[in-house]
């Protein structure tokens, strides 16, 4: 499982002309699930984002997290993070969880943040052609994958 997260003092996402969701000062995630994913995965990360300490404390470091400063979460699928670009110059998104199995894991992900304390989460729409719109904070973007978990840390 792989996720782009933004600090943002807002976010939202609209599908056919309608906000499908938003949030005020949080974070704005990118969400990929890959072949063979599962809900530890969803498990691991979704804790790891809302325990994160990226935002500022009263001394301007990046101390605090997510649920520390009461902020949302604005989680949106996004198969193409999944771009396997090695080859040629027409990406492919061979790596990526089936849809049924992709969309069940985005939805537990997102339960997942609400049960480590996230108060607002709010989703994209799985699979819709969506406009995102970000108002970045930082900017502060962090990229990370479920797979580093996995690994020592004595590599």
């Amino acid at each position: 499982m792989k996720a782009v997260i933004q600090r943002v003092l807002s976010s939202s996402v609209t599908v056919n002309g309608t906000v499908a969701g938003q949030i005020d000062r949080g974070l704005n995630i990118l969400l990929c699930v890959v072949e063979g994913d599962t809900k530890a995965e969803a498990d691991v990360l979704a804790a790891k984002i809302a325990k994160l300490r990226i935002f500022e404390d009263a001394d301007e470091k990046m101390n605090v997290s997510l649920t520390d400063v009461g902020g949302g979460a604005l989680v949106i699928s996004q198969f193409t993070l999944s771009a396997d670009c090695r080859k040629g110059n027409r990406p492919s998104f061979s790596s990526s969880a089936k849809p049924d199995d992709a969309n069940a894991l985005y939805e537990y992900f997102a339960e997942q943040l609400s049960a480590n304390g996230v108060a607002n989460v709010e989703k994209g729409v799985f699979a819709a052609d969506m406009q995102v719109e970000i108002l970045g904070d930082g900017p502060v973007t962090i990229i990370l994958d479920s797979d580093i978990f996995k690994q020592s840390r004595r590599q």
